[in-house]
């Protein structure tokens, strides 16, 4: 691993994550053996995948783009005890996440779901449906200022 150049910098990005609350391993079928490279870091305000063996590519979620988890088991990951957990985020790199092969499925499942409304909550980016408008009523708000 390299040098961290500014370690205080370090520890306070690695505080505003979060704490580690899940740390997963894609799985291959076969088994449900961890024998795949990428790893999942689900932590309070941030979901990280880690995926490569010689080239590493990380990728960070805010949990508050986290908008639905859906979990999905076949019957051959089911007699494993093996789960795919896909996320839809508003976030600009992926916009659905695919889990493919985890343990713990519906107990990392059902803490996506909390940890992403808290976040969203403590944003305060909680996102409203425009139910009723239409693209002609948008111009009677503006009316409704003066």
């Amino acid at each position: 691993m390299a040098k961290i150049a500014n370690p205080e910098q370090y520890e306070s990005s690695k505080e505003a994550k979060g704490e580690l609350r899940y740390r997963e391993r894609g799985r291959i079928l076969l088994f449900g053996l961890p024998w795949t490279f990428t790893t999942y870091e689900i932590r309070e305000n941030d979901f990280t995948i880690i995926k490569g063996f010689f080239t590493v590519r990380e990728n960070d979620c805010y949990m508050y783009k986290i908008s639905d988890v859906e979990i999905t088991r076949t019957l051959m990951q089911r007699i494993v005890g093996l789960s795919t957990i896909t996320l839809y985020t508003s976030d600009v790199t992926d916009r659905t996440i695919v889990m493919k092969n985890i343990k713990h499925g519906r107990e990392i499942k059902d803490f996506l779901l909390q940890a992403s409304e808290a976040a969203r909550i403590r944003r305060r980016t909680v996102s409203m449906q425009n139910i009723g408008f239409g693209a002609d009523d948008i111009h009677d708000v503006d009316d409704l200022d003066n």
